[in-house]
């Protein structure tokens, strides 16, 4: 009987962190449509869903202290819990890294310079990211989650692209300053959210095997119990 309800609350817990994701992705959709379209409607929808995540990160770390105090978990049980509270930190600071990308969004307005960079592509390949993640958790597919950890270099290289073609800009016409900062910071924020991807693939890859590959490849966190 009590594992029984353990598990129902296992599977309130996956319940709770696929929302988790869902509300990530759509902070993440809204704040790239508030830089690429210039549309400062979206920014309020952008910073009501950080608080959203934001509550849910304190939702879900009381339902794993609860499943880790109410019976002792086996081995399996314990890797999904352990995951879960890295899992929430990692989406917590993807929500923060979207309203952050909002919040600079107002001060880029309309201007041709973001037809000139690849600050589009990092935006989509961040979002193909974060989305994949999630569904290798939700789906438990080992195969997805590690092509989310390949598909970091892409992110890396387009902002290493980025930054060569903003000082290119800048080396042209010195008063595009202040316009060549703000976009070098959301691009710095497109490729930490593509880290926080990253993350969470490494553990759903933990949940499902008791390895995880770190972020130069190596596998670290050895398996919990037996």
């Amino acid at each position: 009987m009590m594992r029984t309800r353990f598990e129902r609350q296992l599977e309130m817990l996956n319940a709770e962190l696929i929302k988790m994701g869902a509300l990530c992705e759509e902070a993440i959709a809204l704040s790239i449509r508030a830089l690429l379209e210039n549309d400062e409607s979206l920014l309020p929808k952008v910073f009501s869903i950080d608080s959203e995540i934001d509550q849910k990160e304190r939702d879900i770390e009381s339902l794993c202290i609860k499943l880790l105090l109410r019976q002792q978990p086996v081995a399996r049980d314990l890797r999904l819990i352990f995951s879960a509270l890295k899992m929430i930190s990692d989406m917590e600071r993807i929500g923060d890294q979207a309203s952050d990308i909002a919040e600079i969004s107002k001060y880029v307005g309309s201007n041709d310079t973001m037809s000139r960079i690849h600050i589009r592509d990092m935006a989509i390949a961040t979002g193909k990211m974060v989305t994949e993640s999630v569904e290798s958790f939700v789906k438990k597919n080992l195969e997805l989650a590690k092509s989310v950890m390949a598909y970091d270099d892409v992110v890396d290289d387009l902002f290493d692209q980025v930054k060569t073609e903003l000082i290119q800009i800048l080396s042209k016409d010195s008063s595009s300053g202040e316009m060549c900062l703000d976009l070098l910071m959301i691009a710095k924020y497109f490729e930490r959210i593509g880290d926080h991807a990253v993350n969470i693939a490494e553990w759903v890859e933990y949940s499902l095997t008791g390895q995880r590959t770190d972020n130069e490849g190596e596998q670290g966190q050895p398996e919990v119990g037996g």
